[in-house]
């Protein structure tokens, strides 16, 4: 019964999560809309802070800070409540994405519909980006640490750790600034002991269960559908581990872990297969390591549906358990961790650093929107983005209203 109060954020959860396009740098905009100035689920400080605090984190971190926000109002039931919803609808497409190649031998499929998608991503993070500067960067310390981050970030957009370093960096500039003193108290909450042990215990069990899978595959030199379950959930659970980077860094790993390294006779899919998916997860809502819902179906469907099923739900379901675990045990350690003055004076250089790391996005998710020629699309794109970010501060038109509008000038050019 007690769920039944947080019914309006689930379903708020909900609509997010089938209209959230764009990616990580996306997604945060559309959070600021959705739960801060639309609903105020929670604040702008608050969102800025599971931000720059999950980004210090390996997994999805757009799925991490949303799920935050879900504890944050009703604990860990609610924050699994809220990671189901939001990854669910994303997984089903790409699940259904992956018997497409079944039932036609097409190798590409036209995503016209959604080409004004990535200028309105750029509109709605430079909405959040110019709300979090205006919050953020109270000082000329703070401006020259966003100004180097964001310089840094794009200049080096696909190293792993960059994130956490910058943001560790940023956290000690402020430090020198000793004026500052931590809050007179803050909520003490209990460390999720347990979630750090079925973090450790899974990734102990999966490792082992696959290297039993390889060696006896490698023993008969026959692909067997069991042992390929086994190695696919090892895989996708290291890589929910692991990764620092989102998406951009999880592709080309998983490329080289589905395509490249297998032997030719047991390829988990084709070069083209694997980037269909890929691309596509760009064109739909939701997280972008929901693709491993796509990359499991495909790599299991050789054995029949029921293994091809068992293989999108391995890819969504181990891909996502590490972001869970991780945030459950971590935050409770970084949130009593503020009431020292060392980690809440850090706070005002990692909210610089994410202002950085935001205007950096914006920039690298425009070089690949066409800007510069005088076609149409060119002229729409500069549209596109400049009057989402203008929708968005100066209008309370819904999200969902914005993300339909630009999808019907797809269709229409």
């Amino acid at each position: 019964m007690k769920f039944i109060r947080h019914l309006p954020f689930l379903r708020a959860v909900f609509l997010h999560s089938i209209t959230a396009f764009g990616g990580p740098q996306g997604h945060y905009g559309m959070m600021m809309r959705r739960f801060v100035v639309d609903t105020p689920y929670t604040t702008e400080r608050e969102l800025m802070e599971f931000s720059a605090f999950c980004q210090m984190l390996p997994g999805a971190s757009s799925t991490q800070t949303l799920t935050l926000i879900g504890y944050k109002r009703g604990g860990a039931p609610l924050a699994i409540v809220t990671l189901l919803i939001w990854i669910l609808p994303a997984g089903l497409l790409l699940s259904l994405l992956s018997f497409f190649f079944n039932f036609t031998d097409k190798r590409s499929i036209e995503v016209g519909f959604f080409k004004f998608i990535q200028p309105m991503a750029v509109g709605f993070l430079l909405y959040a980006a110019a709300k979090a500067g205006s919050m953020s960067l109270k000082n000329s310390l703070t401006v020259v640490i966003a100004a180097v981050a964001a310089v840094v970030t794009y200049r080096f957009f696909n190293i792993t750790w960059l994130s956490p370093i910058l943001l560790a960096i940023g956290g000690l500039l402020t430090n020198f600034n000793r004026k500052r003193s931590a809050p007179v108290a803050v909520e003490r909450q209990s460390v999720k002991w347990l979630a750090l042990w079925v973090f450790a215990a899974v990734f102990l069990v999966v490792g082992v269960l696959s290297e039993i899978g390889r060696i006896r595959q490698k023993r008969t030199g026959i692909q067997q559908a069991e042992y390929r379950i086994w190695n696919l959930s090892e895989n996708f659970y290291r890589f929910g581990s692991l990764v620092f980077g989102g998406g951009d860094v999880l592709v080309p790993l998983m490329y080289e872990q589905f395509v490249v390294r297998p032997k030719p006779e047991n390829q988990y899919m084709t070069p083209e297969q694997f980037l269909t998916g890929s691309g596509m997860v760009r064109a739909i809502p939701g997280p972008v390591f929901s693709v491993a819902a796509y990359h499991g179906g495909m790599a299991m469907r050789r054995w029949g549906v029921g293994w091809q099923v068992l293989g999108c739900c391995a890819g969504l379901f181990f891909i996502f358990l590490p972001s869970l675990l991780l945030v459950l045990f971590f935050y409770p350690v970084w949130n009593n961790l503020k009431k020292y003055p060392l980690v809440y004076r850090a706070l005002e250089g990692i909210n610089a650093v994410v202002v950085g790391i935001m205007v950096a996005s914006c920039f690298y998710l425009m070089k690949d929107i066409s800007f510069g020629d005088l076609k149409v699309d060119s002229f729409l794109n500069v549209v596109t983005m400049l009057g989402t970010f203008l929708v968005l501060r100066i209008t309370r038109i819904p999200s969902p209203l914005i993300v339909l509008g630009c999808l019907v000038l797809g269709w229409l050019f």
